[in-house]
């Protein structure tokens, strides 16, 4: 697949991914709660894990494509580990006293980020394994996180029938099932698997906007006009 399609892909989902951020940072608006931070968080850096891809493309340095590339590996993983944390305080009562762990966690993860920048930018360069072998663990590692996302979404929607977000379910699984196409890339060079995971990526976040936009934006908007005819 040529580059300049390759970074087309990735603009477009980098701006899917900001669009879902624009719609999800509502409820923490309204709430103040963390635990509502971690969902734009995690399009957040999933956007900016595409846009690091893409952006690795343009680069003739090959040691400036490669810290991209390691820095879009890391953002991409820091993507679904906080889309897991949204649904694992969601999985609890959030009292109080859950409210320090929502911000520990955060605090945690943005430091983690901050030193994974030091070490690859920053002399001196601290020793990496192999792309390729690290690509396949952060795949698989981004695939698991997946899909306990989903089984618990799945869960939720069973105890709790919810129609505006029955598709978050398919949702995450596509998002997973595009992980494990990436990975089997990874590992044998499928051209087919490597268009997939792109493909289903992107029906994953198309997925997300419908979610988004039928539990978030429409009941707003109906709210909204039914204070205007008051």
């Amino acid at each position: 697949m040529d580059n300049l399609y390759l970074v087309m892909i990735e603009i477009l989902s980098a701006a899917l991914a900001f669009i879902l951020v624009r719609f999800m940072i509502k409820p923490y608006r309204i709430t103040g709660e963390n635990r509502y931070l971690c969902l734009p968080l995690g399009f957040a850096f999933l956007g900016i894990s595409t846009i690091l891809m893409g952006a690795s493309l343009f680069f003739a340095d090959s040691s400036i494509s490669e810290k991209l590339k390691w820095l879009q590996l890391f953002t991409g993983s820091y993507a679904f580990v906080f889309l897991a944390v949204t649904y694992f305080l969601s999985g609890r009562k959030y009292e109080r006293k859950m409210r320090p762990l929502a911000n520990a966690l955060i605090s945690l993860m943005l430091l983690a980020l901050v030193f994974l920048f030091i070490v690859l930018f920053l002399p001196p360069v601290f020793a990496l394994p192999d792309f390729k072998t690290a690509d396949e663990y952060f795949r698989l590692f981004n695939m698991i996180l997946a899909l306990y996302i989903t089984v618990h979404t799945l869960r939720s929607h069973a105890s709790q029938p919810e129609p505006r977000t029955i598709l978050a379910p398919l949702a995450y699984a596509l998002l997973a099932f595009s992980q494990y196409s990436f990975l089997i890339w990874s590992l044998d060079s499928s051209f087919a698997a490597f268009a997939g995971g792109h493909f289903i990526r992107i029906a994953s976040l198309l997925a997300f906007l419908f979610v988004s936009y039928k539990s978030i934006i429409a009941p707003q908007d109906a709210t909204r006009q039914s204070s205007d005819l008051e």
